[in-house]
């Protein structure tokens, strides 16, 4: 199942995509947190869209909803660094022993369609796509072979940088926070319509420019072990998203450098869920206020 966060007639709701439908949720899960609170009720809620789904009434037209960030506000939002070998062989340093998460703060999500700003403070912006793992029960100190039943899904996830400002932080969280910087959906996959999330197929592009191709089977660290290893230092909630690293082929490593510029469009593609695309522009004046 495709599962959607929408806005329509000014109302945000969960739904399940269909061709080119969607099929509402219960209005139990309209709102900003709706696909938090529909992730945390499991399988009833699931069976209940099914249900819905299957009678095939009121279905909207996909054109004629707005579709958002499937999880508009995670609580917790991680990214992976050095996850993929030929990516680290690009950045010249070592494949680490463990793996490196840093964190980007939930006001950095935006959905498709949405545009990327690139920030007055810096022009280093660059494009990593990657598989998104999005949790869907709460747990803690679970193991690798409990880490599938936990997650609810898969997205795609732009893990936009602004390279200075990430070498500022030896953590990174500076230079992967920027407003805008975390775009995600178009929607969430359910796990039996993904197959192997370790065998999926990953390419990005900007404007027609074919940037990384790759797949997951390359991960140094796969999918369940980054639930697992982070289960042990914290309790995972419904909603959080592991964005579980790129390939090679980011910007700041070409020659010349190949980094997002005011005009562009960025897109990303993975088997099995479908497209992201975002436009990059100049950041507006309006993004300097006082409330």
């Amino acid at each position: 199942m495709k599962l959607a966060t929408y806005q329509y007639n000014n109302q945000i709701s969960v739904g399940a995509v269909t061709d080119n439908s969607i099929c509402p949720a219960s209005e139990n899960y309209n709102g900003l947190d709706g696909m938090i609170r529909f992730l945390g009720t499991g399988e009833p809620a699931l069976n209940e869209l099914n249900d819905h789904v299957q009678s095939k009434t009121d279905f909207i037209e996909l054109n004629n909803v707005k579709l958002m960030a499937p999880i508009i506000k995670p609580e917790k939002f991680f990214g992976v660094a050095l996850n993929y070998s030929d990516h680290i062989e690009e950045t010249g340093l070592e494949q680490p022993e463990y793996p490196t998460f840093f964190n980007k703060q939930n006001s950095c999500v935006i959905g498709p369609g949405a545009a990327i700003h690139r920030p007055h403070v810096s022009e280093k912006l660059d494009y990593e796509g990657e598989l998104g793992v999005v949790i869907g029960k709460r747990c803690r100190n679970i193991s690798y072979q409990q880490a599938a039943a936990v997650i609810a899904g898969y997205t795609i996830v732009n893990d936009v940088s602004v390279r200075d400002w990430q070498m500022r932080s030896h953590t990174w969280t500076l230079g992967k926070s920027f407003d805008t910087h975390g775009p995600c959906g178009p929607w969430i996959v359910t796990p039996d319509e993904i197959g192997d999330p370790h065998k999926l197929n990953i390419k990005t592009w900007v404007n027609e420019d074919l940037r990384q191709d790759f797949s997951t089977k390359h991960l140094v660290f796969d999918c369940y072990y980054l639930v697992e290893y982070l289960s042990q230092v914290m309790t995972l909630e419904p909603g959080d998203i592991i964005a579980t690293g790129t390939s090679s082929g980011v910007g700041v490593k070409m020659k010349p450098r190949g980094y997002m510029k005011a005009g562009d469009t960025v897109r990303i593609e993975i088997e099995n869920i479908g497209t992201l695309s975002n436009p990059v522009i100049d950041e507006p004046d309006s993004c300097k206020f006082i409330q």
